[in-house]
């Protein structure tokens, strides 16, 4: 059992982790008391906002709405990382979970499955939202993610509570699936990277099991004619924390391990022909020395998606590309490409 803490002290710990915090209007007092009680306090909550834009996103989490209003957290975390405080006290955003996941929070144990919705979490959890459109395409920079951990970590430190204190929304509530775009264990490992640091220390050298964030994106749609393998030249570059990417060029990776996901759009593909997606891997001089298994999807009428999650070690003498083709009956237009990764430096 823990006593909430007071503005002061819930403001102190976080600046004191190193991030960078935007008092909000009224936030010290701003809550939703009068409609019950406010601790005590056993974790802290995850969850994305569903909205784009800092400005809009900070008063909508402030203001409420009116079906639910605010404070709708207590943070928002904004994707350059910065912070903005908009409650104190108990806010709108957990709302009812399940108790067997409390318990599990509170011994600070593996969770269970959230399969009931009976328990106010209102009531003891720290709430953070972090602007994204939660639809698995909007990027999440590495600035945001690393302050939201530092959030977390903040609140555990002040509190005596180590990573399996922090949780997911979805991990509470049943059909919640927020944070969507990267995974809540992942999440916790940055946290306990950080708790086992001093406060405030740089985070640029995590443990070997704590994944840093690669996000790449193109944008400018080009032409693919059949039977060609084309790699993709990333024209957006959103989070490169190893500094494998060159802007606009097409390797994402070298001298590391990686594991994620691209994902790709064409527009004009035969419906049923095959759009594939593979791996390659170029030696130092630039010549195409190994291919990874390919990862295949019909055509449809309209565009065509591909899904292709990845894996593998890249070699400090290796640099990883995607390569993309189709065997269709025309050209078509490959219309946008994202790729999401974790990557460990070797």
């Amino acid at each position: 059992m823990a006593t909430p803490l007071s503005a002061s002290r819930l403001l102190a710990a976080i600046k004191a982790e190193g991030c960078k915090v935007v008092e909000y209007k009224s936030w010290r007092t701003h809550n939703r008391n009068h409609k019950g009680p406010w601790g005590p306090v056993y974790g802290v909550m995850i969850h994305h906002t569903v909205t784009s834009g800092t400005d809009s996103s900070v008063a909508l989490c402030y203001n409420g709405h009116s079906s639910l209003p605010g404070p709708l957290c207590h943070t928002v975390g904004a994707k350059n990382g910065t912070l903005y405080m908009v409650g104190n006290g108990r806010a709108n955003h957990a709302g009812a979970g399940d108790d067997d996941v409390l318990r599990a929070v509170i011994d600070e144990r593996a969770l269970p499955a959230d399969n009931e919705a009976n328990t106010d979490g209102n009531r003891y959890f720290y709430g953070i939202e972090l602007i994204n459109l939660g639809n698995g395409r909007d990027p999440w920079p590495e600035p945001q993610l690393d302050a939201a951990a530092r959030w977390a970590a903040a609140i555990c430190r002040a509190h005596g509570w180590n990573e399996r204190s922090v949780i997911g929304h979805l991990e509470w509530q049943p059909g919640k699936v927020d944070p969507r775009g990267f995974t809540m264990s992942s999440f916790r490992s940055r946290v306990k990277a950080l708790l086992s640091r001093p406060p405030g220390q740089d985070n640029t050298a995590p443990e070997d099991d704590v994944p840093l964030y690669l996000s790449l994106g193109m944008h400018k749609e080009f032409t693919m004619v059949p039977g060609t393998w084309y790699s993709v030249a990333w024209d957006q570059e959103w989070s490169d924390p190893l500094k494998h990417h060159a802007a606009g060029g097409r390797t994402f990776a070298t001298n590391c391990q990686y594991n994620g996901v691209a994902s790709i759009r064409v527009r004009g593909l035969t419906p049923g022909r095959e759009l594939q997606a593979r791996i390659v891997e170029d030696d130092a001089s630039g010549d195409t020395v190994q291919h990874h298994p390919i990862g295949e999807t019909a055509g449809t009428a309209g565009s065509t998606f591909l899904a292709f999650p990845f894996s593998g070690k890249a070699r400090k003498d290796r640099k990883i590309k995607l390569q993309i083709a189709h065997y269709g009956e025309e050209p078509v237009t490959v219309e946008k490409s994202y790729l999401k990764a974790q990557v460990w430096p070797n």
